[in-house]
């Protein structure tokens, strides 16, 4: 398989980028990697990395002179700039050259291109992203977290059934217990798109187990949790900003006594188990579910680890078939 890489999107450059696709060569030999970017750039990276053979042959440069910029509008620069990384990416997959695309730029870009390039799955009305959340148990998978702001109850049900598919085949779970975000458990909780959802989530054949709270969702006892783009935004952002205000918390009582310091000596390891267990770069990249590809999508603050991750889920995407086990839940969920 072959495994197209955005070398020119995240925050961080592209160096760290470069450095987890070689990473993820040497950690796996089942794919290629293509780099998206200028030629010229990218053959200039790679002349300072000591590459040998078996390396040097499964990864290959991609012309793509434009770069799409966090702060751009997506469909204005998926409109205007058809050179960039990110949509001859999704060319490369449309015409059969590349398998998967991934990349930690404009993630409202990549999911525009997506659509623009490969189309949605048939029965999917709105694609949407989905990720893995750490819980005291098993990881969680949200969706969305902010492809479709402004959702209705279909998309809700739609979510659901891309969620539980791809849980259950990259986990090996046969049937992925789904909640659907709520403020209270009880069925009559919630704005009118939830109360709507609920209804028509419980006449399906998903292994619906009703409204979860906030506070349900590091417990570990759901697989899939479902909710529109806008509370699936916050929930992620106020996630990534608790781990980080706690660690430094954390480091900040650490530091103010004798005593504390000489603690942590002996839990350090226990204290960099918990910081691996909550650091986003653990998890790769969100796959973008409901469109007729693969395409993950990484954090724009993605480290090489994040991105040498993000390249193993497209990867696992791939072998597992998920867009086939979706089309086959769609279809009986439309019989």
């Amino acid at each position: 398989m072959r495994i197209a890489l955005d070398a020119m999107g995240g925050d961080r450059g592209s160096g760290l980028i470069i450095q987890g696709a070689l990473s993820a060569l040497r950690n796996n030999t089942d794919f290629e990697i293509i780099l998206l970017g200028p030629e010229d750039f990218l053959e200039s990276q790679l002349s300072e990395q000591a590459l040998d053979s078996s390396l040097s042959d499964r990864l290959h440069i991609e012309h793509a002179p434009e770069t799409i910029r966090m702060h751009e509008s997506p469909v204005e620069a998926v409109r205007r700039k058809k050179d960039s990384t990110i949509m001859v990416g999704f060319d490369l997959v449309r015409n059969g050259h590349a398998d998967a695309v991934v990349s930690a730029g404009n993630s409202g870009a990549t999911m525009a291109s997506a659509v623009r390039k490969l189309g949605r799955l048939k029965g999917i009305s709105r694609p949407g992203i989905a990720s893995m959340f750490p819980t005291l148990k098993n990881p969680v998978m949200i969706m969305d977290l902010g492809a479709n702001v402004d959702c209705r109850p279909q998309h809700l049900v739609q979510f659901a059934i891309m969620a539980s598919s791809c849980t259950g085949k990259v986990l090996g779970i046969p049937k992925p217990r789904v909640g659907l975000l709520s403020i209270g458990e009880e069925a009559g909780k919630g704005n009118s798109l939830v109360k709507e959802a609920h209804d028509l989530l419980s006449n399906t054949s998903l292994n619906f187990i009703g409204n979860v709270e906030g506070r349900d969702v590091y417990q570990g006892d759901i697989d899939v949790i479902v909710c529109d783009g806008f509370v699936g935004n916050i929930s992620l952002k106020v996630s990534e900003g608790l781990a980080e205000a706690a660690m430094k918390m954390l480091k900040s009582e650490i530091e103010k006594s004798f005593r504390a310091k000489l603690g942590y000596l002996l839990i350090r390891k226990a204290f960099a188990n918990f910081r691996k267990r909550v650091d986003y770069a653990e998890y790769g990249g969100a796959p973008l579910l409901g469109i007729n590809g693969v395409g993950i999508v990484s954090h724009g603050k993605s480290n090489a680890t994040a991105i040498k991750n993000a390249i193993e889920v497209a990867s696992v995407m791939i072998r597992n078939r998920v867009n086939s086990e979706i089309l086959e839940a769609l279809e009986d969920y439309a019989s």
